[in-house]
């Protein structure tokens, strides 16, 4: 009896060993697909083309800015956004200075290689819902879906 139970107990041992080491090592891909099925990345060599193509694109994003990215969470409202503006200068219709009140971080659930850490340390103002960052031509701005969805709460429009 000692010898089979030993050989169970070795054989359970084993495939929990086993089963650990797999969980480690796939554990992580899992976990970064998921996380990245829910979202959608696009690239557009226009702001018009951007506008034209994805209902969910800010309007006020200039039809001539140029190498347009966008990232967004299919299961929310968070956004991110980069494009080059040729005027240097923020689209009309957004605000200039100090945010505040109205700061919201970048969505820690949307990551892009486009969009670089520590931007949200150099705010420039506010376009619609996203907060923004203009760093010569370059424009990045980011959407927090909390934020959004607390404005739609107040009855406050999206865009």
């Amino acid at each position: 009896m000692n010898g089979i139970v030993g050989k169970v107990v070795l054989g359970v041992a084993g495939t929990g060993m086993a089963v650990a080491v797999a969980a480690v090592a796939v554990g992580p891909r899992v976990a970064d697909w998921y996380d990245g099925r829910h979202q959608e990345q696009s690239s557009y060599s226009s702001g018009g083309e951007a506008k034209a193509d994805r209902r969910s694109m800010p309007t006020w994003l200039p039809d001539n800015a140029s190498s347009v990215r966008y990232l967004m969470s299919t299961t929310g409202d968070d956004r991110l956004l980069r494009a080059t503006l040729p005027e240097g200068r923020l689209p009309a219709g957004c605000k200039t200075g100090e945010v505040g009140k109205g700061t919201h971080p970048v969505p820690v659930t949307l990551k892009a290689g486009w969009f670089p850490e520590g931007v949200t340390s150099k705010i420039t103002g506010s376009c619609g819902h996203y907060n923004v960052t203009l760093t010569g031509n370059q424009l990045y701005a980011w959407q927090d879906g909390a934020a959004v969805q607390a404005a739609l709460r107040a009855g406050q429009p999206t865009r």
